[in-house]
């Protein structure tokens, strides 16, 4: 195997940190490379450096045997490099053609493209309409896009940063054999991901950043997914404890809740009912877009159902906003953390307050009580390992999984009666999403009930007492996971991938 990328000395430093301290990695024609690490370990400088965002402060970087030192990302993509990012970089008011044609250097006619694009969506079992708005799309609907985007551009290197984070297990299986099938045909990909046992599956070799240098190079295949994982931290890996927890009397009960679409192209909710104890953890699985934003949204609060009825306690809390739903003790943790979770331009105290204003008690006569924000966005950051320099840090300026534990931290201390999380370790290394699952759980053995709405459904498996599917906005009877198989699962969340994968 040909060398194709080669990487020496590669240094970035910013005010305070050194992102990326004498970082070397080769990577071969057709070699899927894993590129591993915690949460702020250097892996997004790296892979920016590569797609011409950033620039090195030293070091050099050859690719197809030439000097490569990418002005910006129309020189990478011309070199033969493109990139599928964790942060989706869309238009929200073009549709879906249109922002596809945004990354072509001489797109074609936009019908030609649209039937592109159908056909390469469909290939990969992640059917995309070209003429829907980006802004109407699900966040597994705009990870799909920006993956047909970058297999559009015929690439050498195909960088991928979390690309199955919103997918189900069958779309990653799809998705697997297309890259295992552009592998075969020379093209590389460097991939970024949390799953350790999907980069044991998929990748070839692997490099390890922790702290910006490179500790390990390694075949994953070699390795188990907790070696793969105490490499990363550099010490012993704790796993997920989980208590036993006696169940206590219904706190949330919802009858019938239904809910137009939120969008022009969205699913409406249908006669959505449980009961949730106290103590308990629910786990609700679905394919993207079959109502899990609609779901958080109407029990949290932002939205009211149209029909229907939400009880916390015997109470009817369906007329209810966010904010007196939150001052009864019903909170929420949205699955998009820039821009609906977090204010990206505000710092992590303005963050804090934004959801703890009324239970930490964050204003006094009126005014905000600076100093008790800055401590409870510190009890944050301290709580839950948040790498930054402090609280003044705006939440742009974290790394995804940084800012997850953010905000689901910043909700777990606000001592809920019911916490709702849609996508809880989404883009979060092993260590993280071990820390925000016991979290939930610690708060479960406390007498919070627990609602988690999750794609990945190994973590569902892992916390929740009861397992219910969402499918075209209907949620189906909550089962016990005790004994629950991966293949009843499946069957619960409606056959959603049936036809597809009756074509393959």
């Amino acid at each position: 195997m040909s060398e194709l990328l080669q990487i020496e000395g590669l240094t970035k430093a910013y005010p305070g940190v050194v992102a990326n301290d004498d970082v070397a990695l080769a990577v071969g024609e057709g070699e899927v490379h894993a590129l591993l690490g915690e949460n702020g370990a250097g892996k997004s400088t790296l892979v920016k450096m590569l797609y011409g965002l950033v620039k090195p402060d030293r070091g050099t970087m050859r690719f197809r045997g030439q000097a490569f030192t990418p002005a910006d990302p129309r020189a990478a993509r011309a070199a033969g490099v493109a990139m599928v990012f964790q942060h989706f970089s869309l238009f929200e008011a073009l549709n879906v053609a249109e922002n596809v044609a945004l990354g072509m250097e001489t797109p074609p006619p936009m019908r030609q493209l649209a039937a592109k694009i159908r056909e390469i969506s469909n290939d990969y079992g992640l059917p995309l309409d070209p003429a829907r708005l980006v802004g109407d799309l699900s966040a597994g609907e705009r990870q799909r896009v920006e993956i047909v985007r970058c297999l559009l551009q015929d690439p050498k290197l195909l960088i991928m940063d979390e690309p199955t984070s919103v997918l189900t297990p069958q779309e990653v299986e799809i998705l697997f054999k297309t890259l295992r099938k552009l592998s075969q045909e020379g093209t590389a990909i460097l991939y970024i991901s949390h799953k350790l046992e999907e980069i044991r599956t998929l990748c070839d070799g692997a490099t390890i950043l922790r702290g910006g240098k490179v500790v390990a190079h390694c075949n994953p295949r070699e390795k188990t997914a907790r070696e793969l994982a105490e490499l990363m931290v550099g010490g012993a890996f704790n796993v997920t404890d989980r208590a036993n927890r006696e169940l206590g009397d219904v706190v949330l009960e919802a009858r019938g809740l239904s809910l137009p679409p939120m969008s022009q192209f969205g699913p409406s909710l249908k006669e959505i009912g449980f009961e949730l104890r106290a103590g308990e953890v629910l786990g609700i699985g679905g394919v993207a877009g079959n109502g899990q934003e609609e779901l958080l949204a109407t029990l949290s609060g932002e939205r009211v159902s149209a029909a229907g009825t939400l009880w916390l306690r015997g109470q009817d809390i369906s007329g209810l906003g966010p904010n007196p739903r939150r001052a009864r003790g019903v909170l929420a943790a949205p699955e998009e953390r820039l821009g609906h979770a977090a204010v990206p331009a505000m710092s992590l105290t303005e963050n804090a307050i934004l959801t703890g204003t009324l239970r930490k008690k964050l204003t006094r006569n009126g005014f905000v009580d600076q100093a008790a924000a800055e401590r409870f966005a510190q009890d944050v950051i301290t709580g839950f390992d948040v790498r930054t320099p402090g609280p003044h840090v705006a939440a742009r300026a974290l790394s995804g999984g940084n800012l997850q534990k953010f905000v689901i931290g910043r909700e777990v201390l606000q001592a809920p009666e019911v916490l709702i999380v849609n996508q809880p370790t989404w883009g979060v290394d092993a260590a993280a999403a071990a820390a925000i699952r016991q979290a939930l759980l610690d708060l479960a053995a406390k007498g919070a009930a627990v609602i988690v709405i999750s794609q990945d459904l190994d973590e569902l498996m892992e916390v929740a007492d009861r397992f219910a599917a969402l499918n075209e906005g209907r949620l189906s009877e909550p089962r016990a996971t005790k004994g629950l198989t991966i293949e009843e699962v499946g069957l619960m969340l409606g056959g959603a991938h049936g036809m597809q994968e009756a074509q393959l």
